[in-house]
């Protein structure tokens, strides 16, 4: 497997649950930038129902339960990630405000109109931007909000590795063409902001020689684990290289009629 061609779609999700699983965040992001997202949400009911949607161990579930009266149905297709939500609410208390359940989000058994809120934080790309805004639309109540965070070119110029975008960021694309297309998809746009360069070195990247090292004793040092370990090794460099070229970014938007 030439590491210059892999994506990490390309290895066995037995291997990314276990790696992933057992840190804090699977992505770039923080409790002030989820606070700061909900804090764009205005005209809240007393207490709001929300979807969490592609949520891994629940970090943001967590700040969102905790910072609010609120009731929260977080939803992950892998178990190993479910497992990590229970075991997080559990720990914080919140099991009275969270329920988590392992499913996909192309097929979500939600009601029309049943949340207040549709929160997809570093997820979205599972299913497309785009697809998602407008899949995920009518489970939302009239007025209602979707917030989620995707990968965005910062500048109109381009770095010279841009294959390794195109292939692991499939619909990276200007702030300015997001927004567009959460227009069309029946959205106001009510803000959008670039998450710091903290969401990625302290709040994610931090952990990742730790576990880099006991995921590898961890499958007995094995090819797939080898291989999987210089994807993610790659992915950092990727950031410390390009940085000022690309970024997450939230967006948050509400629906209209």
């Amino acid at each position: 497997m030439n590491k210059e061609d892999t994506i990490i779609a390309q290895f066995d999700y037995t291997l990314i649950a276990n790696y992933f699983s057992v840190i804090d965040r699977q992505g770039p992001g923080g409790k002030e930038e989820t606070l700061k997202a909900l804090s764009f949400m205005k005209n809240l009911p007393a207490k709001p129902k929300i979807a969490d949607i592609g949520c891994g161990t629940g970090s943001q579930t967590s700040v969102l339960a905790s910072g609010m009266d609120c009731s929260i149905t977080a939803v992950d297709l892998l178990p190993e990630m479910v497992e990590g939500v229970k075991a997080r609410i559990r720990r914080d208390n919140l099991e009275d405000k969270v329920t988590a359940f392992v499913g996909s989000m192309t097929e979500l058994p939600f009601r029309p109109n049943e949340f207040d809120i549709f929160w997809a934080e570093g997820s979205i790309y599972n299913i497309g931007f785009e697809k998602g805004l407008t899949e995920w639309r009518k489970f939302i109540k009239p007025g209602g909000f979707i917030a989620v965070s995707e990968c965005c070119w910062l500048t109109n110029k381009r770095p010279d590795n841009i294959g390794y975008f195109l292939q692991n960021y499939l619909e990276i694309d200007n702030i300015s063409n997001k927004l567009r297309i959460m227009e069309q998809a029946g959205y106001l746009p009510t803000a959008h902001f670039v998450l710091p360069e903290h969401c990625w070195t302290d709040n994610y990247f931090a952990q990742m020689e730790t576990r880099m090292r006991e995921f590898l004793e961890e499958n007995n040092n094995s090819t797939a684990a080898r291989q999987f370990v210089a994807f993610m090794k790659s992915d950092m460099l990727i950031f410390q290289q390009y940085k000022e070229f690309f970024g997450y970014v939230f967006f948050i938007g509400q629906k209209y009629d």
